[in-house]
């Protein structure tokens, strides 16, 4: 039987909230003391990174580079910060309400923290197979507030954006969980889902180090990684067991 991403679509929700009051607090806020929150905000996501990334064991950071180098030449050829910034530019030209300089990087942090992190997949697949909603509720809690520090600093149109590949990842593994039980607990080992919470932490490492640093680091490109580190666990799986 079918089972609805119900906490999807609570998740979604507190992240639209916090987004609005995000963006309120952003205009009701002076210049310097957005400048600090920013900074503050950066840091964070370096921390957060930090943690993601340490959850690798040292027999997948083979796999964990080369989705990086691998993700880097698709989003390269793809043009990933090319859509990014076209992006920008059209919410910046039809939602002058959330008119921010950052908001391709505020789209790439509220995509990895809301769409790539361990808890988004172990939510959605126990939502598919018991039905039960906890950990997809606390992450809708968190969400929520990571949203507020997220549209105060970047503007709320990067991660108002991101409730769309949110609806699709976290809902579409929710529903296929359902349906393909035995297929799911084979994909979506505790490997695999922590080389896509290595490779998302290596991607807000490199955010925040963008905004601390202000290097300028194609980060945008590197999202394809998330996919590809997918797809190269499961080829190393299939391989191992043949072998």
């Amino acid at each position: 039987m079918k089972r609805l991403p119900i906490g999807t679509f609570v998740n979604m929700a507190t992240i639209a909230v916090g987004s609005m009051i995000g963006l309120m607090l952003q205009q009701v806020l002076p210049d310097n003391i957005q400048a600090v929150v920013f900074q503050a905000l950066a840091l964070g996501i370096l921390i957060i990174g930090v943690q993601m990334a340490l959850k690798l064991k040292d027999e997948m950071l083979l796999i964990f580079i080369f989705s990086l180098m691998l993700g880097g030449i698709l989003g390269e050829i793809l043009g990933v910060k090319l859509f990014l910034d076209s992006c920008e530019i059209w919410i910046n030209n039809n939602f002058y309400f959330f008119e921010q300089k950052r908001v391709s990087e505020g789209l790439i942090a509220a995509f990895v923290l809301f769409c790539a992190s361990p808890i988004t997949i172990v939510g959605a697949i126990e939502e598919g197979f018991q039905n039960k909603r906890e950990l997809l509720l606390i992450k809708s809690l968190l969400d929520g507030i990571t949203a507020v520090a997220l549209a105060s600093s970047y503007g709320a149109g990067g991660v108002l954006v991101c409730i769309i590949p949110m609806l699709f990842i976290q809902g579409g593994i929710t529903l296929l969980a359902g349906i393909f039980k035995d297929l799911f607990a084979q994909l979506f080992t505790k490997n695999i889902i922590a080389l896509i919470s290595g490779v998302g932490g290596a991607l807000l490492i490199a955010l925040a180090l963008k905004i601390l640093v202000k290097e300028e680091l194609v980060v945008a490109n590197l999202l394809p990684a998330l996919l590809v580190v997918i797809l190269l666990s499961w080829g190393y799986n299939r391989l191992k067991v043949r072998v």
